[in-house]
């Protein structure tokens, strides 16, 4: 967990358009079981939500991008089975469900989403 951790605040610090990265929770449940929350804030008006559970190998995510309320948002919850790349799923803007191209790795997802994030709203 620490070192996922660290290469997620490593990588939001990196990132131009991101600023006051916040760790909001981690809890550490055993060795193969973990949950993990942050924050940053992103083009000065928008906050991302990256929220990451992982157990026995698995991880589940969610990246969600909000002002006053939800704007969009990544995540492999398994409710939408027609979906081509399911259970990775986007909720765009727009409020459709949507393919996703992350697939489950957690410092893999975040780069995709930040170039996502850009052309969304850069």
């Amino acid at each position: 967990m620490n070192k996922l951790l660290a290469d997620i605040v490593s990588l939001l610090d990196k990132t131009s358009f991101c600023a006051n990265t916040k760790i909001i929770d981690t809890t550490f449940f055993s060795s193969s079981q973990f949950a993990i929350k942050i924050r940053t804030s992103i083009f000065s008006a928008y906050v991302l939500q990256i929220r990451i559970y992982y157990n026995s190998g698995h991880f589940d995510y969610s990246f969600q991008v909000f002002d006053q309320r939800p704007l969009c948002r990544w995540d492999n919850k398994e409710h939408f089975p027609w979906i081509k790349s399911h259970p990775h799923h986007f909720h765009s803007l727009d409020g459709m469900v949507e393919a996703s191209p992350l697939i489950g790795e957690p410092i893999h997802d975040l780069k995709t989403v930040l170039r996502e994030l850009k052309n969304l709203f850069g």
